[in-house]
């Protein structure tokens, strides 16, 4: 099989400061997010310090992200970062109470790859955090899509210091799978973007929010590293809406009331 990369994982992501191979500017090809812009977005990181992947705030105590990202979890050496576009500045940390990844994942298929995250205290939400609401139509080819991180700038390379953030448009489920045919299966619970060859996900960026007018449409799951022209593959919120409203619900039912209280106030 061709090399794919559950790698949108940092592994051992590094942030070097005062040293030359830090890239203050660049995701792969992205820009600077502005400061408030994406008051969803989770650092989680290894005793609160090192980044290894993204997430979302969905309610003031889950968070989503990918499968992935959990695998093999020990909670109490896990943090989530918000409120922050800088890695080395700012944020509150919050704990881990428990994290729940999909019952069917495939780490060699990479399907199904999704989990949720339960915070061991309530989030605080101000200006610079608040939760994303959940999409639960359909993303049509074309579209225009949002994608944040701190995933790795070049591939290998380290992880930026600021928030990056790219434009990328949604690429159809055929044209997709014809693009990852040599490389891994792609199913109709993904959603495909791309945006130019040089700009797209990495290391690090997993786990993250892809975002459709400020409703998130996807979770950054494995692409082949790192932005070579070929569509990057999420998992589709979409397709696990019931999975994540029964995981909430079999935690605490005022998580699903918060989701859904929020998508009706949405005009």
């Amino acid at each position: 099989m061709a090399e794919r990369s559950k790698a949108l994982r940092s592994v051992a992501p590094e942030l070097r400061v005062g040293d030359a191979r830090v890239d203050w500017e660049k995701i792969v090809g992205g820009t600077k997010a502005p400061n408030g812009s994406a008051p969803y977005q989770v650092s989680l990181r290894v005793w609160g310090v090192r980044h290894f992947c993204g997430a979302s705030v969905i309610t003031p105590r889950v968070i989503l992200t990918a499968a992935h990202c959990v695998d093999g979890m020990k909670t109490k050496y896990y943090r989530a970062v918000v409120g922050t576009n800088q890695l080395l500045f700012g944020g509150a940390s919050y704990g881990v109470r428990k994290a729940v990844k999909h019952e069917q994942y495939d780490p060699e298929l990479i399907v199904n790859d999704v989990a949720v995250i339960f915070t061991d205290r309530p989030i605080d939400f101000s200006d610079t955090v608040d939760a994303v609401e959940l999409n639960d139509e359909p993303v049509a080819p074309g579209e225009k899509l949002l994608l944040t991180g701190w995933g790795t700038t070049s591939y290998p390379g380290y992880a930026p210091n600021d928030l990056m953030q790219l434009d990328l448009k949604a690429v159809s489920h055929e044209s997709c799978k014809e693009a990852h045919r040599e490389t891994n299966p792609v199913y109709e619970t993904q959603i495909c973007a791309i945006s130019t060859a040089g700009k797209g996900a990495c290391h690090g960026d997993s786990g993250g929010p892809l975002v459709r007018e400020g409703r998130q449409v996807g979770i950054v799951s494995w692409g082949v590293p790192c932005a070579k022209g070929k569509p990057d593959v999420y998992t589709k919120v979409e397709s696990y809406m019931d999975w994540i409203e029964k995981t909430l619900n079999d935690d605490d039912e005022d998580h699903v009331h918060f989701i859904q209280h929020k998508r009706k106030k949405q005009p």
